[in-house]
């Protein structure tokens, strides 16, 4: 795909204003909280950068989906979660303090373990079709539009909480808007491939989202921790930020058929979430409080 206006510079910036979103949350505490209390840390990121990406393999095989298809629900796994995690995480009672301390870690790993796993799945299901660009520049430049933008949020919430305030309002109802002109953009450019396949799709979108959320809290809980904590790492797996997934199909990868699971899951993954949420308020009420709180 030619580089164009949406791509070079549309693209960076809607994720830009994402990730400054997500910064406007952000202390440098909540990064060193995973010294404080690690094992509730430890078990969000393994579920969701270990147990996760096998899983939607799976799936992918499973269903047996095309090849770019397979690749982009790989690509959607290895995304870390998305903003409205806590917020989701907030209404059900789950401890949004982990919620947000899982999202500053991992907008720090997923510099190392997105590629690895994004190229791995290229060279597997797409072989010598595979391109992937230069890693060490692409890396870079996907860093400087993460963190960036995460820092500046941070810094803002640090020295002018008022106006971070202010930011926030106008910033939330941007990030659906710009979400929501994604979505559509993936489905302009694969509507072919995207109606061939809708069907196994779905099918797909709904069982990652299903398995994600089972795995957060089942993974938790199987490992004794506390019931809020659980519903916090089961959203942060369950919740995906797609708009990262979108913009390094189109944008690094250049490769627009990628963004369709991404795009597809952005709106399956609300539904299930609610869902949960519903699951979680009627099964009983949260014990105990968060060491993390």
């Amino acid at each position: 795909m030619q580089a164009t206006l949406i791509t070079t510079l549309l693209l960076p910036m809607a994720l830009g204003i994402i990730m400054f979103g997500l910064g406007l949350h952000l202390r440098v505490d909540d990064f060193a909280r995973i010294a404080r209390a690690p094992k509730p840390v430890l078990v969000g990121l393994v579920a969701q950068m270990l147990l996760l990406p096998p899983v939607a393999y799976l799936i992918a095989r499973m269903l047996a989906l095309p090849a770019e298809l397979a690749v982009g629900m790989m690509l959607l796994a290895a995304s870390p979660g998305g903003a409205t995690a806590s917020v989701f995480s907030r209404l059900a009672r789950g401890d949004v303090a982990l919620n947000i301390t899982l999202a500053a870690i991992n907008s720090l790993l997923i510099l190392i373990t997105l590629p690895l796993i994004v190229g791995w799945a290229m060279a597997h299901f797409l072989g010598a079709q595979a391109h992937v660009p230069p890693p060490t520049q692409k890396v870079l430049e996907v860093g400087a539009i993460i963190l960036a933008p995460v820092l500046l949020g941070m810094l803002l919430r640090a020295y002018t909480p008022n106006a971070a305030s202010r930011i926030e309002a106008i910033v939330k109802p941007a990030s659906l808007a710009i979400l929501l002109g994604l979505i559509v953009l993936s489905v302009i450019k694969e509507w072919t491939l995207l109606v061939s396949n809708i069907g196994t799709l779905g099918i797909a979108c709904v069982l990652l989202s299903i398995f994600s959320l089972g795995i957060g809290y089942g993974v938790a809980r199987g490992l004794q921790l506390e019931r809020a904590q659980g519903i916090a790492i089961a959203f942060e797996v369950g919740i995906h930020n797609t708009t990262l997934a979108i913009f390094i199909a189109l944008s690094v990868l250049e490769f627009p058929a990628l963004s369709v699971p991404a795009a597809i899951y952005s709106l399956v993954m609300y539904v299930c979430a609610g869902a949960a949420t519903f699951w979680f308020l009627r099964s009983g009420p949260v014990a105990g409080q968060s060491p993390l709180s």
